[in-house]
Formats: C-alpha cells, structure tokens, sequence
C-alpha cells in the first residue's frame, strides 16, 4: 500500500453521497461509486477483520488456564513487571494462534482494492501479520505487532518474534527482558504512526472503517475527522451499535469477509490494476 504523503492533504468540501440508502444493496452501490472515483482511500481495520480468521478479539482470549486472568492483568507494563514469564507465556500462546490462522477474503480485497485506487492507505489497530499475508504492505500500525519484540528498558528497534514459550528472552544489547512489541493498557499509542493515520483521514477522499465498533480513542476519531474534511465514510461491520450517523456517513452491515469483497468487485468491475 501507497504511504501517506502529507502533500496530498488538501481542503474540499463536503460531498455527501447523492443518496440516502435505505437498505444494504443500496448502500453497497453508493459506496461503490464513490470508491471508484476516490483518488486516495484511507483504510482503518479493526479486531473485526481478524475475527473472521479464527483469531479472538482480544477480550475473547482468555481461555483455558487463562480464562481466570482479565486483559489488565496480562497486557500492562506492571503486569510484566510483577511476574514476566506469565505475560510472555500468554503472548507466546496468541502468538501461535496467528500463525495458525490465515488471511480471509477482506484482507485479500483489501490488497485488490490498493492496486485499483492512486493512493491507499492501511491503517490497522490489529496486531497481527494478516494483512502482511494477504499481501498488503507500508502499515500504519497503530498497537504495535505481536509478532514482533522489543527491549522492555527502551532500547532502539524490535526483532521479530521466536517461537520461544517460556523463557523470557534478554537484550543483546543492555540485558534486559524483551516484551511484546505492542501498546498495552496504560501505554500511549506512538505518535508517529498515529500522526501518519491522522494525515491520510484528512487527505483522503472516502475513508473505508472496517471491522471496528469505532469506540476506543484515538482510533474511534479517526473516521469522523475524515468527515469533517469532506470524505465519504464507509462502515463495515456486522452491527451498526454504537456507530454514528451522518449524510456522508454509509453504514454497510455484515461480516466484512463477505461485504468487502462484494463492495470492492462492484466498484472495480471491468477496471485493471493500476500497478
């Protein structure tokens, strides 16, 4: 996928879609239209899209030994410090339930959808490599990769992760204990990776939200910027709770491994890759 180039940010005004759809057809091809015109599409995945791959959300993966652990109890910098190998464990456990999983048909469209438009921008609150898999590339990862580690006293850069289940493993460089490399609970998102996502919810021209309730902040503000700049939102989701509304709002209700498909074939019919 194209990065975001902050050059592209410009002021429009607001284009609602021509229509106000009443039923899911109608708001597939609505959308449709408005992504075959789109010259930059931005992308936020959430847990949603990973669902549909066998991986549970992250509230949903306690179980077993660790369905007596509560996320706060596994995913905080305190929680590693009080009792590491137990937090490593548990990840080493998620870590081996992504590799056992497979990239299902919305990432695939997701990487058809980035050969068809200028530019694409995919931003994921995911931790996992599936959208890697499929085929897409230049992230925006906004929690950080399971599939990665870093030195838990700060460090530079993170190495990809081993298969190691118990042992926690040290730093080549200062010695210390190597952690996950995603944002737990009480950690502040990165800015980087934030501020780039926040520039392509401007920039853009429909902003495509995907398997997420768009309820935690900062992520949940980011297709409603890109409302209030002029974009179309798209919301992929199988419910609609929760969600706001809005004339440049289209809610498209149902699992994203079969909507986003349909939406993408619809809107690219008869179109060649541009790349």
């Amino acid at each position: 996928m194209t990065p975001t180039d902050p050059s592209l940010a410009r002021r429009r005004v607001a284009s609602p879609p021509p229509t106000d759809p009443q039923t899911r057809a109608e708001a597939l091809s609505v959308a449709a239209r408005a992504l075959r015109s789109a010259e930059h599409v931005c992308v936020l995945t959430g847990a949603g899209v990973s669902a549909e791959s066998g991986i549970p959300t992250f509230r949903e993966a306690q179980t077993g030994l660790w369905a007596r652990y509560s996320p706060q109890e596994l995913a905080t910098p305190q929680a590693f410090a009080d009792d590491p190998e137990r937090v490593w464990s548990w990840y080493a456990l998620r870590r081996a339930s992504v590799r056992a999983a497979h990239p299902n048909p919305a990432h695939a469209a997701l990487v058809t959808l980035s050969s068809r438009v200028a530019h694409c921008t995919l931003v994921t609150q995911n931790v996992d490599d599936l959208h890697e898999r499929a085929g897409s590339t230049d992230l925006i990862r906004l929690h950080g990769s399971l599939m990665h580690i870093r030195c838990s006293a700060g460090c530079p850069g993170s190495v990809p992760a081993g298969d190691e289940s118990g042992t926690v493993p040290t730093c080549p460089t200062c010695g210390a204990l190597m952690r996950p490399d995603v944002v737990w609970f009480g950690e502040p998102l990165p800015m980087k990776p934030f501020e780039a996502a926040r520039d392509a919810a401007i920039a853009c021209d429909v902003f495509l939200s995907i398997g997420t309730s768009n309820l935690v902040e900062p992520a949940a503000s980011l297709p409603w910027i890109s409302a209030t700049h002029g974009a179309t939102v798209i919301v992929v989701n199988p419910t609609m709770e929760g969600q706001r509304r809005g004339p440049s709002i289209l809610p498209i209700e149902g699992p994203a491994g079969v909507m986003l498909p349909r939406l993408i074939a619809e809107a690219f019919a008869g179109r060649r890759a541009r790349r």
